[in-house]
């Protein structure tokens, strides 16, 4: 398997010449935030993080997408948080882009490097340091846990996305394949975070409309994606958001792999009052 690669932002602000003609589009189905966009201009700071800035590319919003938040983290060498979280009940995936950072999850330390994938339960205490001598970037992927009565809370675990095969998805030949860091049938877990891998020409061959709602960001290479109604070019660094039935296929558009970090709700009732 040849090393994969990841896009990372680095910030900046763009010139004073340069056209504002952009790809960037928020509909009521979905929303594209083209890798230009995430300027310097657009960082958050948050509560208790040191030497921070986060890109928040997406968040609940009534009426759209509603189930979760994911930011792109930026921490500089000495940054880093002894209290990372401060919302109750929250889960978390947190998947490393650029950098080497120490993961610290309930007294235990694990050093992270790209590729580094961490699962955290709404139970877990953790805290995150950047003792290197660069910038680490990683994404965020927070959810509000929807326990059910019966059922266990999952447990937290560290791995690689080198670590973990790819599984085909059934007549593509291996051209179309998802990196699943969980057991899709393990009903302790009601979101997934995987990555899609679609070999230069592969596709998918219908107009995929489900519940499930929906952040893709674009690892590496390029596409034209389906949204809706339209066709959308994106390429590494953008970010598609949506929310559920919102129609979805796409064309790898080569010359090398089209990859994406996928977040999706899964395996759970849909509730008929708001969640509390």
């Amino acid at each position: 398997m040849t090393k994969p690669t990841y896009y990372a932002p680095h910030g900046g602000l763009p010139p004073q010449t340069q056209l504002l003609t952009d790809r960037a589009m928020f509909t009521e189905a979905y929303a594209v935030i083209p890798k230009g966009t995430n300027s310097d201009i657009v960082t958050s700071f948050l509560p208790f993080w040191e030497k921070s800035r986060f890109w928040v590319i997406a968040r609940p919003l009534s009426g759209f997408a509603e189930t979760f938040s994911h930011y792109i983290a930026e921490v500089q060498p000495g940054g880093g948080s002894d209290r990372p979280e401060t919302e109750a009940g929250v889960e978390a995936v947190l998947f490393v882009v650029e950098g080497q950072m120490l993961l610290t999850i309930d007294g235990q330390a694990h050093e992270m490097g790209e590729g580094g994938y961490a699962f955290l339960p709404p139970s877990a205490r953790w805290t995150l340091t950047n003792s290197s001598d660069a910038p680490v970037r990683f994404h965020w992927i927070r959810k509000a846990y929807q326990a059910v009565e019966g059922i266990e809370a999952p447990e937290a675990f560290v791995t690689n996305e080198q670590d973990v095969t790819p599984t085909a998805m059934a007549g593509t030949d291996g051209k179309w394949a998802t990196s699943r860091f969980v057991d899709p049938e393990d009903l302790r877990h009601d979101m997934h975070v995987t990555i899609v891998t679609f070999e230069p020409g592969a596709v998918i061959p219908f107009a995929e409309t489900h519940v499930m709602e929906h952040g893709l960001y674009v690892l590496e290479g390029k596409a034209v994606y389906r949204l809706n109604q339209d066709w959308v070019e994106v390429e590494a660094g953008d970010y598609m958001w949506l929310r559920a039935f919102c129609p979805q296929a796409c064309y790898a558009g080569g010359p090398g792999l089209f990859r994406y970090l996928l977040y999706k709700d899964v395996n759970r009732h849909m509730p008929l009052a708001p969640l509390r």
